[in-house]
This record gives structure tokens, C-alpha cells and sequence, in this order.
């Protein structure tokens, strides 16, 4: 009798999602996609809108313009995403958790269907969140709790611009549109830090190419006054990772917790003087008291360094690829889909 059997799994998912706390939050997650596709409005109409402001039109026709380089000159796989646009009632689309354990460099990771496992948690009640993040404190967690302005469904559906990232500077939306789309073309469920990592490099260079395209100057120059900062925070939280790990090391066993968590805070006092007296001064930077209050600990670090990890190593295979980006696109890819399960960063090193 198969509609015993689909009245039963109607049951029990029911159940699943009204009784267990995974079933709730993947509720919440599908009522808020719904909200936003629901208030999609196509970008090529809006474009053509008199209505509309004339700013407003003009980063609008950047996306589609930004969308069609992406697909054509990168072949990525650009679906209908960022066709449509929606206006959210918020500066925030989401709040992303991160837990860590304090005394070694592991992250608590959540699985989900089709990702895969990921380090970090998206939240759309913001309460919930900070509770969220509240709870894993008192267990005795590092966390870090961020905002985000955008996200992807690897093309499960037709993600549409938010005005969270409309409110974004030219070069950042621009690098946003590749960022993602670069996620609806490659994603190696399970290896977050290999996807984000790959998406950011793919996103600044895309975005470089894009500009040098359309002779824009201005936005070129931007980019490449960024560029110099982007990468001394990534070598910060790079050499920041290897002075943590170096310190735990020297304090083993099961015993020795307390060792470990002195040993990290010296570690980031010697890192937020970094921040003050190295960092901020070589970038023209003059208030350097907000590294004393900058948050260190070991979630914020694991959280930023997903999105840096081996900066110099995707350089490198751009390097090898002629400086053709495309190229260097379908060579990470591939490799990346036959390296072992998590090994996508070492199949990359192997590139050079």
C-alpha cells in the first residue's frame, strides 16, 4: 500500500521537524528561502524601472553585468542565479556561528544533506543565535559570531541579489557575484575551507579581470590597493595559526588543558601587539587601541582562516595555468573532484 508508506514518512518528517532541534532550525531555514524567493523581483525589469533611482539601476545593471562575465569569460555555472532581487526588511540577512575547543585547533562542525559537514551555523533568528552562542560559551567554547550579507544554494534555487550586498562598494558586489557563482560551479561537499578558500581567490581575480575589462580605472586601483591588506591579514591569521599550533604542541597529554590556555593567550597578546605596532602602521592606519579589543580566540582565528587558506598556493596554480584564470578554474576543479575525501588542498599544492 504505497500511500501507507507515503502517509508514514509524512508522519515522521513531520515529527522530525516539530520534535527534534535540527528539525526546527532546517524549518526556520526553508520558511526564510521561501521569504526571499517570494519577494523576488527581476533585476532586468528593475533595470528599466524609471521608479527606480538612478544608483540603485546602476549597480543592478553591474550584477548582470558581472553575472554574464562570470558565465561567458569564466564558464561559470551561473543557473538563474542573481537574475532577481530581493529587498529584505534588515541591514542583516544572517548571523554565522562558529564553536571551537579553547585548548587545541578544532572547530565543531555541523552536517547537513548535500553540503556535508561545515564549520559554522547560519541563524536567521538573531536571538537564537546570540543564545546560541551563549550556551556554547558556558560549555566552555571559544566562539565567534559574525554577520553576512550573502550566501549560496549551489544552484539549488534561483539565489537572487539581496539588498544586503547591493548595499556593497562596485568592486565588492562584483567580487560577490563570482564569489558565489564560483560555488554553484565547484563544491566538494565536506571541505568548507577548500570551497570558501577557492571562491575568495576565484572572486578577487575575477573581479580584477572584470574591471581591467571594462577600462575602469578607478575600481582596478581599488583592487589593488586592497590587495596588499588582504593579504597581510591572511598571513596574520596564517602565522597566527602556527604560533597556536607550535604552543599547544609543547604542552601534550590529557592533563595539560590549563597549559595549553595560558600558553594561547600569550600567544594572542603577542598578536594583538603585532596588530598595533606592525600591521596597523604599515597600512596608514593611526588608532591602533582597537587591537586591544579586538577578539582573539581560537573560533575567530579558525573562522577567517577558511576563507584565506592557501592564499599563495592558488596563486601559484594561476602561475602554472598561464594566467588564464578559466584554465586555472577547470585544473583546481578537477583536481579538487578526484583527491580523496577532505584532501582537495593538498591535490591542490600538487598542482605547482
Amino acid at each position: 500500500m504505497i500511500w501507507r508508506v507515503l502517509l508514514a514518512i509524512g508522519a515522521l518528517t513531520t515529527a522530525v521537524v516539530v520534535l527534534t532541534s535540527p528539525g526546527r532550525y532546517l524549518a526556520r531555514g526553508a520558511w526564510e528561502e521561501g521569504r526571499i524567493l517570494a519577494k523576488r523581483q527581476s533585476i532586468e525589469r528593475l533595470v528599466h524601472d524609471s521608479t527606480v533611482n538612478a544608483a540603485t539601476r546602476a549597480k543592478l545593471r553591474l550584477v548582470l553585468d558581472a553575472r554574464d562575465f562570470a558565465q561567458q569569460t569564466l564558464q561559470l555555472n551561473a543557473k538563474k542565479s542573481f537574475t532577481t532581487f530581493t529587498q529584505l526588511d534588515s541591514d542583516t540577512l544572517v548571523l554565522v556561528l562558529t564553536v571551537a575547543y579553547r585548548d587545541r585547533l578544532a572547530i565543531h562542525t555541523w552536517w547537513w544533506p548535500i553540503v556535508g559537514r561545515v564549520p559554522y551555523k547560519g541563524y536567521f533568528d538573531f536571538g537564537a543565535a546570540k543564545d546560541a552562542q551563549k550556551d556554547w560559551e558556558k560549555k566552555g567554547y571559544d566562539t565567534d559570531l559574525r554577520p553576512s550579507s550573502a550566501f549560496s544554494t549551489l544552484g539549488w534555487f534561483n539565489d537572487p541579489l539581496l539588498s544586503t550586498t547591493l548595499d556593497a562598494d562596485s568592486t565588492f558586489l562584483v567580487n560577490t557575484v563570482v564569489h558565489e557563482l564560483l560555488h554553484n560551479t565547484v563544491w566538494i561537499p565536506g571541505d568548507v575551507s577548500f570551497n570558501e578558500s577557492f571562491a575568495s581567490f576565484v572572486g578577487r581575480e575575477g573581479a580584477r579581470m572584470f574591471f581591467e575589462a571594462r577600462h575602469d580605472s578607478a575600481s582596478v586601483a581599488e583592487l589593488r590597493r586592497n590587495a596588499p591588506l588582504e593579504r597581510a591579514i591572511g598571513k596574520f591569521y596564517e602565522t597566527l595559526y602556527g604560533s597556536l599550533d607550535s604552543a599547544f604542541k609543547a604542552h601534550p597529554g590529557e592533563g595539560a588543558s590549563a597549559a595549553r590556555i595560558a600558553a594561547r593567550d600569550t600567544v594572542f597578546t603577542a598578536a594583538r601587539l603585532r596588530l598595533a605596532t606592525e600591521i596597523a602602521p604599515a597600512f596608514g592606519i593611526r588608532d591602533t587601541t582597537w587591537a586591544k579589543r579586538f577578539r582573539l580566540n581560537i573560533a575567530t582565528v579558525l573562522a577567517r582562516r577558511v576563507y584565506r587558506e592557501d592564499a599563495d598556493e592558488f596563486d601559484a596554480a594561476l602561475k602554472s595555468s598561464g594566467g588564464d584564470l578559466r584554465n586555472a578554474i577547470i585544473r583546481i576543479g578537477a583536481a579538487a573532484r578526484a583527491a580523496p575525501k577532505g584532501h582537495a588542498l593538498e591535490a591542490l599544492r600538487k598542482l605547482q
